[in-house]
């Protein structure tokens, strides 16, 4: 069995073409379980995987990676998200000072209410980001 069969069969499920930056990017993404990275972290990891693949494809295949179901993103603020691998019902802690997510189970937090949806929408999901600062 090839090395990269199992990547190339999920980005082909995905309906992404594999491509060699995607299977690398994916399995540098995949080592390690679920976690969270930015851009920044995953292009670190890339290099010390002996990978070159410069920040604008990192951040164009994380895109693609979310659109296809891959990945999720978790904006903590604009212009800075994280890409989280664990694609189960699931919140998160943001650690300010660390810069970084904890995730909490679906079933430690209960939303007791939403407004209605404007007309001709309906809530795809809900996704609550609880700040951590030091005490």
């Amino acid at each position: 069995m090839r090395p990269f069969a199992p990547l190339v069969d999920r980005l082909k499920a995905a309906g992404l073409r594999p491509t060699r930056q995607r299977l690398q990017l994916l399995r540098v993404l995949g080592e390690g379980g679920h976690r969270h990275l930015t851009a920044e972290q995953l292009s670190a990891e890339a290099r010390e995987a002996g990978l070159n693949v410069a920040l604008a494809t990192i951040y164009n295949t994380l895109n693609q990676f979310t659109q296809a179901g891959l990945l999720r993103e978790v904006v903590v603020e604009p212009g800075r998200s994280y890409f989280d691998t664990n694609l189960g019902p699931h919140h998160h802690f943001f650690d300010e000072s660390a810069g970084m997510l904890i995730d909490i189970p679906a079933d430690q937090i209960a939303v007791a209410a939403l407004p209605a949806p404007p007309p001709g929408k309906r809530v795809a999901s809900v996704d609550v980001v609880v700040r951590l600062t030091d005490s």
